[in-house]
């Protein structure tokens, strides 16, 4: 979360007016530091589930897994952009997008191809994988969409919402049914 650093600030000795003017062109930073913290916040959790899930030790190198903290520590950049310019260059919307699809198709790429640590795969994994599957895919569709209109690019984004909110809960209810289950 120390890598998201925005220039969020409010020049000093400035008169009543001139403050609350530029208290209001901060709005877009403070707004895209809210969104790519909870982004980020997101990207650990996955990160850290992954790595308990999988045998990272296949990830020869860790190849997949810096790549993933490579991208996410230039998330900042792309949320800078979209902050001063989300809303009215598509380039700026299309480069967020397409760093935080990169960032859940990495994930997805460890889960997936890293030896898992259980055998069988279970629910709560396969709901992961479903999870991280359509949070890169909507991302990855919402970038030439941003090119047609940036907000439906990022209107796009709205989708995950419900989505992620139903994998929660199945992931929940699968982990209590599977913890419910006697072992061998």
């Amino acid at each position: 979360m120390t890598l998201l650093v925005l220039n969020i600030s409010v020049p000093p000795d400035l008169g009543s007016a001139a403050f609350h003017e530029a208290l209001r062109d901060q709005l877009p930073n403070l707004g895209a530091y809210a969104l790519s913290f909870v982004v980020i916040a997101q990207f650990w959790r996955d990160h850290r589930y992954v790595l308990d899930r999988v045998d990272a030790s296949v990830d020869r190198g860790g190849h997949l897994t810096l790549l993933g903290l490579g991208l996410v520590a230039l998330l900042p950049f792309p949320t800078a952009l979209l902050a001063e310019y989300g809303g009215s260059h598509s380039v700026a919307t299309a480069a967020y997008a397409g760093t935080v699809a990169a960032v859940n198709g990495v994930h997805l790429a460890l889960l997936v191809s890293c030896e898992p640590r259980r055998r069988p795969v279970d629910a709560v994994q396969r709901l992961a994988v479903a999870d991280l599957a359509l949070s890169a895919a909507v991302f990855a569709v919402s970038v030439p969409i941003a090119f047609l209109s940036t907000s439906a690019g990022m209107l796009t984004w709205l989708a995950l919402i419900p989505v992620k909110a139903l994998v929660t809960v199945g992931q929940r209810r699968a982990a209590q049914h599977e913890g419910a289950l006697p072992i061998g």
